[in-house]
């Protein structure tokens, strides 16, 4: 994936329009909103964007995210695709796009891309993790980025039934919702990894997608396991059954966060590894 200057031509009653594909780093803040896709009549990340690109170039543009969120879901790595006739330079484009944009919402880096892209179809590989906060007494500061829970957990347990979920599998029981825009609920999970930090026992999962709710059910899981609630077994025989919400408790969207969107050729310096 190479940056380049190539424009692209549309023909617009009657006239040449000069349009180029640029590319948006961007992190939000995702409680406020009901995820990241347009929805009718409710605040999304898509439409606080496209109200941004409306303000700042005068067009209406429709804009493409390389990973959905749900409602409630972070991001420091959402990468976010548009087509554009506006001549303004991209570093304009940060600062314009941040000048009309909520608190809550950031645009990191600009980028003109090949037309051909597809934010989408091009990335290698999504990392989210999901943060849970091992304490017994609340904390409203840091809950609003994990989920508590005050039982102690075997963060070392939960790292094993890991090793489970890595490889090409049918994740049919960690998916909710599923049919319709769910054709297949089949993807390869590269890595997926329970840590402790002091208080945060943090999971990292890096797959090709993800299914609808896969990494929330899947942290719902290994809390069990951690917990003593589940065996090794057990959580394996949840993998293998392939019944459509089985694994769970779902948990909240509050300790989810979509960390990158891996490319084949990165035209972003990776992100910190530092915890929110």
């Amino acid at each position: 994936m190479m940056l380049s200057t190539v424009a692209d031509f549309e023909v617009e009653k009657g006239n040449l329009v000069t349009t180029t594909r640029m590319v948006l780093a961007t992190e939000y803040y995702g409680t406020n909103y009901y995820g990241s896709q347009w929805q009718a009549g409710v605040p999304t990340i898509q439409s606080e964007i496209e109200k941004a690109l409306r303000g700042l170039t005068g067009e209406t543009i429709r804009v493409a995210m390389a990973s959905r969120t749900d409602a409630g879901v972070h991001a420091r790595g959402q990468v976010v695709s548009f087509r554009t006739s506006s001549v303004l330079p991209r570093e304009a484009f940060v600062s314009g796009l941040n000048h009309y944009l909520p608190k809550d919402i950031a645009v990191k880096s600009a980028h003109i891309m090949e037309d051909s892209f597809d934010v989408r179809r091009a990335a290698a590989s999504r990392q989210y993790r999901y943060s849970i906060l091992n304490i017994r007494t609340r904390s409203p500061l840091r809950e609003a980025f994990a989920y508590r829970v005050a039982g102690t957990l075997d963060a070392d347990t939960m790292n094993q039934a890991c090793r489970a979920l890595v490889g090409e599998h049918d994740f049919a029981s960690f998916a909710s919702g599923v049919g319709g825009e769910e054709k297949s609920t089949v993807r390869r999970v590269y890595q997926a990894e329970v840590t402790r930090k002091g208080e945060l026992v943090v999971l990292d999962m890096v797959a090709n997608a993800f299914v609808r709710h896969q990494v929330r059910s899947t942290a719902g899981c290994l809390v069990s396991v951690g917990l003593g609630r589940m065996s090794l077994d057990e959580f394996r025989s949840i993998i293998e059954a392939k019944q459509p919400g089985l694994a769970g408790p779902t948990l909240p969207a509050c300790g989810l966060c979509l960390v990158r969107v891996n490319y084949p050729h990165p035209f972003e310096e990776e992100n910190s590894d530092e915890d929110l």
